[in-house]
C-alpha cells in the first residue's frame, strides 16, 4: 500500500530514550526544542482533542501514566505512556490529540516543543470529541502496558 506525504506527515512516533550511566544516576537523550513546557494532567481527566497547526510536540512521562488519545482517518489509537518506561512521543502538526489519566494521581509530563511557525491560537483551543471515547480500550492499553516488557522500541503509525 503507498503511503502518501499526507499520510506520513499524520503518523505519530514513539522513540524509547537512550541512557548512560554516570554513577548512580542515569542520564537520558535529550531532545532538541523550541521551548520545553511542563504539563501535569489532573487525576480523573478525560480531556477533548486538540490539534496544533505550527508546532511538533514531543512528550515524556516523568511521573505517573495517561493514555494519548489520537484520531487519524476517524479512528481513534490509544496509545498508554508511563515514567516506568521512559519514551518520547512525538505529535506532528496536523494531529488531533488528547489525554486520558483514569488514575487517581496527577501525571505530569514534559514537552519539548519544536516550532514551525509563530504559534497560532487556535493552537491551543479543544476541538471537542467528533465521536466518543472508548474507555475500556484506554483501560486496556494501561493494562497492556503493565506486563509489556519495559524498554520495547515501538513505533505507532495512525
Amino acid at each position: 500500500m503507498n503511503e502518501t506525504k499526507k499520510d506520513k506527515a499524520r503518523t505519530v512516533e514513539i522513540r524509547q530514550l537512550e541512557s548512560i550511566k554516570g554513577g548512580m544516576a542515569e542520564f537520558f537523550t535529550p531532545q532538541a526544542s523550541h521551548e520545553t513546557v511542563l504539563v501535569q494532567i489532573p487525576p480523573q481527566t478525560v480531556d477533548d482533542l486538540f490539534v496544533h497547526k505550527t508546532q511538533t510536540d514531543q512528550l515524556l512521562v516523568v511521573r505517573g501514566r495517561f493514555v494519548l488519545v489520537t484520531l487519524i482517518n476517524k479512528k481513534y489509537q490509544y496509545i498508554p505512556l508511563s515514567e516506568d518506561n521512559p519514551a518520547v512521543i512525538i505529535i506532528p502538526p496536523g494531529v488531533l490529540h488528547g489525554a486520558i489519566n483514569l488514575s487517581n494521581e496527577p501525571c505530569v509530563v514534559v514537552n519539548a516543543v519544536l516550532r514551525h511557525k509563530p504559534s497560532h491560537k487556535m493552537d491551543y483551543i479543544t476541538r471537542g470529541r467528533p465521536l466518543p471515547y472508548d474507555l475500556t480500550a484506554a483501560e486496556a492499553a494501561l493494562k497492556n502496558l503493565d506486563i509489556t516488557t519495559p524498554h520495547i522500541k515501538v513505533i505507532a503509525d495512525c
